[in-house]
């Protein structure tokens, strides 16, 4: 589980929650139906009438790949693969290769070692699988719209809230002594809208963009060790064209697991 994510939840929580508490705004003010109803709903209303349905239905994906951990030695677990399928390939040729195609979970890698066991042109190899990298990237940007809008629509129906509970606590004037419990109920959508845009959407839509990039980074490093693998270039060269993706503090741990 991606702790990050369960933690940035508890804090904003807490941070909010507790913050009312010390201003003397108590809890009980946040239980109003009519706004959860204009904030919830209403964002999820806007979400429909600004993205197919087949976009909006993917949003249980988004929030699993939310909290799912990343695998934090995939680059370095990439590396070795990659000198041990060179070492395979130098000792008995690149069909050898077609054995271990099985083990391999990633479509992407699966496909492009695939390609090059077949002898496909080297250019070719590189077009299609950098084509499918680039629409990868397209769907990412098009699922992580769905909570930047989210975000962005959210605090404009808080300020829509207020203004409906306004006009409701100054439509009967009669009872001033409820006037001041009204106002202050009117209020709820607007925190409702601002903690759900600025603390939920944004930074859950910031965090996609974040996991977007990791997987093109290591998409782009199954890439070059598959050309590499396809210009029969040593298990030694290999290794040194991916190090480049692996940060420095990284490193040294791959050469600890060599000795």
């Amino acid at each position: 589980m991606e702790k990050s994510t369960v933690i940035g939840l508890i804090a904003g929580f807490i941070s909010v929650f507790v913050g009312m508490i010390l201003k003397g705004a108590p809890l009980t003010a946040l239980n109003n139906p009519a706004a959860f109803l204009i904030i919830i709903g209403g964002t999820f209303s806007c979400l429909l009438n600004a993205f197919p349905m087949a976009v909006v239905a993917k949003l249980p994906t988004l929030f699993k790949l939310l909290f799912r951990a990343e695998n934090e030695g995939g680059k370095m677990e990439m590396v070795r693969l990659f000198v041990d399928l060179s070492q395979l390939a130098r000792r008995e040729g690149i069909l050898a290769l077609e054995g271990r195609v099985a083990e391999i979970e990633d479509p992407f890698f699966k496909n492009g070692l695939s390609m090059v066991i077949d002898g496909m042109d080297p250019d070719f190899v590189s077009d299609v699988l950098d084509a499918e990298l680039a629409l990868m990237e397209e769907r990412h940007a098009e699922a992580r719209a769905i909570l930047t809008q989210a975000g962005t629509y959210a605090p404009t129906l808080g300020v829509l809230g207020a203004v409906v509970g306004l006009i409701a606590a100054l439509a009967d004037l009669s009872d001033v002594n409820k006037l001041g419990h009204a106002i202050s109920a009117a209020f709820v959508a607007t925190i409702l809208g601002i903690f759900t845009g600025y603390v939920i959407w944004l930074p859950f839509a910031n965090k996609l963009k974040v996991k977007s990039a990791n997987e093109i980074a290591h998409k782009r490093m199954i890439i070059e060790g598959i050309l590499s693998l396809q210009a029969g270039d040593s298990p030694t060269a290999i290794e040194s064209k991916l190090m480049v993706f692996i940060p420095q503090s990284e490193r040294e741990s791959l050469e600890e697991g060599k000795e």
